[in-house]
């Protein structure tokens, strides 16, 4: 009896065109994305150009100078005190919001019972959609007058490093600036960081619970490593909003070209501030200048999302 030997696999089967949807989505999809690339470079083109007039008449160097008098014959300006300024409060921002946002979006996903979470979940959007300029004249009315007895408090027990020596005087520093833009971003990184927790797989939570791990030791060891890249990408988006917050920082802060060497120290800037306050009453060159600080600002905010990219893609994806 003749044994015949098992049929190969045929080729596969031709692959089915695409139908027309699926063509006109990839073409709004990729057009999409080279139409955002289009305007990011139109931007700064645009920025580079308006810049180089004013930067190529500028009597101080434009990174070092503590002065800004664009508008002067020659102009002669510089964005050391608005980079410092703008740093500064953003890092003080941050500090006050992301451990704050990160225990609130914990307690709201994993410790709140379901008929508090919700409208406590409710309130937090709601807070990311006020504007900016009534977090302003809140800031400036309510916050300012009753920071003194904190500066005090501060003065008293850490004045003897030098950052936190405080000599009197409305609250209008970086330090208030800082807290009140952590206040601002404090929204955005809770409600972000708690659809990230929310997403933590269930059956890990669950198996080492069934191991006798404490509810604190699950979300140590499962849900914080699965929601880091989420977190990252949080305080990027709020980093984003404080760096480039205008209206509640002109609002509050009192401009001044000098950096002090308290964070308590009344004054400083920051660059939108800067362009806010001053571009009404900018001629010609000095409204290039203002440009020249935006296109810094603008190069500033795209650093800070490229680092934010490459350390979530240095993050492997939780597998455990």
């Amino acid at each position: 009896m003749e044994i015949t030997s098992a049929t190969e696999p045929g080729p596969p089967p031709p692959r089915k065109t695409s139908r027309a949807g699926d063509r006109i989505f990839l073409g709004l999809s990729r057009g999409s994305g080279i139409l955002l690339l289009v305007i990011m470079a139109a931007i700064a083109v645009f920025l580079t150009v308006r810049a180089a007039g004013a930067l190529s008449k500028n009597e101080g160097d434009f990174f070092t100078t503590f002065e800004w008098a664009a508008n002067s014959t020659p102009p002669k300006f510089g964005i050391a005190v608005l980079a410092f300024g703008t740093i500064v409060s953003s890092l003080i921002a941050m500090l006050i919001a992301v451990p704050v946002a990160i225990g609130i979006a914990l307690f709201i996903s994993h410790y709140a019972p379901r008929k508090l979470a919700a409208p406590l979940s409710y309130v937090i959007d709601l807070l990311a959609a006020v504007p900016s300029i009534v977090y302003g004249l809140w800031g400036a009315l309510f916050l300012v007058p009753h920071l003194g007895g904190l500066y005090t408090w501060l003065n008293d027990y850490f004045g003897w490093t030098g950052i936190f020596a405080y000599q009197g005087g409305a609250a209008r520093s970086l330090f208030t600036i800082g807290i009140l833009l952590a206040i601002m971003i404090l929204p955005i990184v809770t409600s972000v960081s708690r659809e990230v927790f929310l997403q933590a797989p269930k059956m890990h939570e669950e198996a080492a619970l069934a191991l006798g791990a404490t509810r604190w030791e699950v979300i140590r060891m499962s849900v914080l490593p699965f929601g880091r890249s989420g977190v990252i990408s949080a305080s990027m988006l709020g980093l984003g909003r404080a760096l480039g917050e205008t209206m509640a920082v002109a609002t509050v802060l009192s401009p001044s070209f000098t950096i002090g060497k308290s964070l308590l120290d009344p004054g400083g800037g920051t660059f939108a501030q800067n362009i806010a306050s001053s571009f009404k009453e900018s001629g010609e060159i000095g409204k290039d200048a203002l440009i020249a600080s935006g296109l810094v600002l603008f190069v500033l905010t795209l650093l800070v999302n490229g680092a934010a990219r490459m350390i979530i893609a240095r993050r492997k994806e939780y597998t455990a």
